[in-house]
């Protein structure tokens, strides 16, 4: 089986694309032109250029293939909306199309549980309504209805919802921003906004890994559904803490601000980022909205259809990838 993976340079497709090669699977990857695309040609994956932005690229990338893995995407929360409707949106349907085009109708998206949002009764699952908080899930969103409506068309779909996803490899994104700050004794290891009882739920990416392969390997089952894989449980913020200091030997905080104040003192950080040109999400006054909701999933549906089972805790996933931060160079 010849699989197309989109995203294959970014952490979460180095990791599928390793894993799919060892379970016998030809894997052709999706690349732009500015990538790094040496590793994959280590691993011996076919190389086609293309861009999500510029659907006349999609056709090749798009013919031969049993099965499109869809990872890409305009992934950060505070980016251009107009970004986020051409790449996670059009770019998403253009591809669609393009399989369509060439007879592919095996989809596979990456969405994310930000299409989701908060949750006010946790846990949610994959029948919660959709009430994303930032442009990003907004977009996840959007982009689920386009590959849902492709359906008419023939196209047999599965949408992959995972929660945040952390592990080795992994130096640009929110898990990271959080660890690697809390580690090197920055805000987040000092200061607590709100009680910190919020709950927050982490994939590690292995994990994640496991999820996308079944999905795969059970279209029969899996074709046009949607699917949560994370852990199979979530933590106070509290509880995070308490772990990172255990392995961080940092915090935790002892510094309790309310909502409404932390925003007052994280706008000169977020201004000075922005005129510098610095991207540290922990310096952003949505955070702290984000920190004080609940983000918790069940995975209920995924080990039920598909034989799903999250093999990390947090804190084993963690200790695994502060160690790959300090061996790398990204911690002391």
């Amino acid at each position: 089986m010849k699989v197309l993976v989109t995203g294959a340079t970014g952490f979460l497709g180095r990791h599928l694309v390793e894993k799919l090669l060892s379970e016998g699977y030809e894997v052709r990857a999706l690349a732009r032109r500015t990538s790094n695309v040496a590793p994959l040609k280590e691993l011996g994956v076919e190389i086609v250029f293309g861009d999500l932005t510029k659907p006349e690229t999609l056709g090749p990338a798009t013919k031969g293939v049993d099965a499109v893995v869809h990872l890409a995407a305009y992934y950060t929360f505070f980016g251009k909306k107009e970004l986020y409707e051409l790449v996670n949106v059009k770019g998403t349907q253009w591809l669609a199309e393009a399989a369509l085009d060439n007879g592919v109708t095996r989809f596979v998206y990456c969405s994310s549980t930000e299409a989701i949002g908060p949750v006010k009764n946790p846990p949610g699952d994959e029948s919660s309504p959709l009430n994303p908080q930032f442009e990003y899930g907004r977009s996840k969103a959007r982009a689920e209805g386009v590959v849902k409506g492709l359906a008419a068309r023939g196209l047999k779909y599965t949408i992959v919802r995972p929660t945040g996803i952390y592990g080795p490899r992994n130096v640009d994104d929110v898990a990271y921003w959080f660890v690697t700050s809390y580690a090197k004794g920055g805000l987040a290891s000092r200061v607590k906004i709100g009680t910190g009882e919020n709950l927050i739920q982490f994939a590690h990416v292995a994990d994640v890994v496991q999820g996308f392969t079944l999905v795969i390997e059970k279209g029969d089952v899996a074709v046009n559904q949607t699917y949560i894989v994370s852990e199979d449980r979530w933590y106070t913020y509290n509880q995070v803490y308490q772990m990172l200091h255990e392995l961080t030997g940092k915090g935790p905080p002892s510094v309790k601000l309310l909502p409404l104040l932390a925003k007052v003192l994280l706008a000169p950080l977020e201004l000075y980022d922005r005129v510098t040109g610095e991207g540290n999400l922990m310096h952003r006054i949505a955070l702290v909205d984000s920190v004080t909701s609940d983000r918790a999933y069940s995975v209920t549906k995924a080990e039920r259809e598909l034989g799903y089972r999250p093999r990390y805790d947090l804190k084993t996933g963690l200790k695994e990838t502060i160690e790959w931060y300090r061996q790398s160079g990204y911690l002391s």
